[in-house]
């Protein structure tokens, strides 16, 4: 893609929750002649792939609501900024595991609002109304007189977000008639879909958040800002096994690990405890170990590395492992959950 000027990624790398630039150079070997790159953070799975492992079943309300607030936040640092990203779909949402969070990339179609310089936006399947119309004009020498604002983004994120609730790729959906007769009745009718798992009461302010986002007219879209204080944030979710498995954190959990005889007898907790610890350090320096006695959390290993890339491969050669004639499963914990001393006792 086209390379931006160098000012713009600077003011970009500010906000936490998009991609940070380390530096730019030009590479002069190339086919095509020499040619700027940029040298940008190592951020690990992609909500594109989240949503391939999800088997079609959805992602989990805390992830979900994880992805959102991030990428929400993101959004309002730059539509204040007055940037719009223009590109926005799971495979520009990825997970860092060293900061916890998910951040945006791809910034080759953003523009500034009121001065757009770029023609074509957005992906195909997650193009706001607006954007279709003015890409089909431009196609045919024509100009729009609508103009793209940061509410595009806003589109882009509510399908998305629809995409990870359902389980389900939306390209066609959202290209039918019925989809531009009546968008409200589709999104009603995959959040009381039986295929859905994800269901009660909290689901229909996600639906709520979604729909506020999806409105044909630009100018009824949700800010980023406003969208921030849906009542979908407030409710406390806990993640399911699996996004402990795919999204990887400093902090490694150990499970089937010790049976409720070892934390009974001291002698015996503190010789698995270093032999815990001795076999975790072969991965890389370890900065906490916890094994609590007590529920919630009890007989679980919690192991904090100090960076996500530690943990990372020490989950990957522990899980399988036999200790104490136990199969071991290994997965990652959040960060900021073990550092308050919150240890979530039911995953589904």
């Amino acid at each position: 893609g086209r390379c931006r000027p160098r000012a713009r990624y600077r003011c970009l790398s500010l906000c936490l929750l998009a991609v940070t630039l380390y530096g730019v150079f030009t590479n002069h070997y190339s086919a095509n002649g020499p040619s700027r790159c940029l040298l940008l953070e190592l951020l690990d799975i992609s909500v594109s792939e989240l949503l391939l492992h999800s088997s079609n079943q959805g992602c989990s309300m805390w992830m979900i609501q994880h992805c959102a607030r991030d990428v929400l936040e993101a959004l309002a640092f730059l539509h204040h900024k007055g940037y719009v990203h223009a590109d926005l779909k799971p495979r520009n949402i990825l997970w860092s595991a060293e900061e916890e969070c998910f951040k945006l990339i791809d910034f080759g179609l953003s523009f500034k609002e009121g001065n757009q310089d770029v023609k074509y936006i957005q992906t195909d399947g997650y193009r706001a109304p607006e954007a279709e119309l003015q890409n089909c004009l431009a196609q045919a020498g024509l100009q729009s007189e609508t103009e793209c604002t940061s509410a595009v983004d806003l589109w882009s994120l509510g399908i998305v977000l629809l995409e990870m609730f359902s389980g389900i790729k939306l390209k066609h959906t959202v290209q039918s008639q019925e989809w531009k007769t009546n968008s409200s009745a589709i999104i009603d009718r995959i959040f009381t879909s039986e295929g859905v798992v994800n269901s009660a009461i909290p689901a229909y302010h996600l639906r709520d958040l979604i729909k506020s986002m999806l409105h044909c007219d630009q100018g009824k879209r949700a800010s980023a800002e406003k969208a921030l204080c849906s009542p979908f944030f407030s409710i406390p979710f806990a993640p399911h096994i699996e996004d402990l498995v795919m999204l990887p954190t400093p902090v490694l959990r150990l499970l089937n690990v010790l049976s409720d005889a070892s934390l009974q007898c001291e002698e015996e907790y503190e010789d698995i405890l270093e032999d815990i610890r001795e076999e975790c350090q072969k991965y890389g320096p370890v900065v906490s170990l916890l094994i609590p006695k007590e529920n919630p959390g009890k007989g679980q290993v919690f192991v904090e590395y100090a960076n996500a890339g530690d943990s990372k491969a020490a989950q990957k050669m522990l899980t399988g492992k036999i200790f104490d004639g136990k199969f071991v499963v290994a997965t990652f914990y959040p960060l900021s959950a073990y550092k308050r001393g919150y240890l979530y006792q039911n995953l589904l």
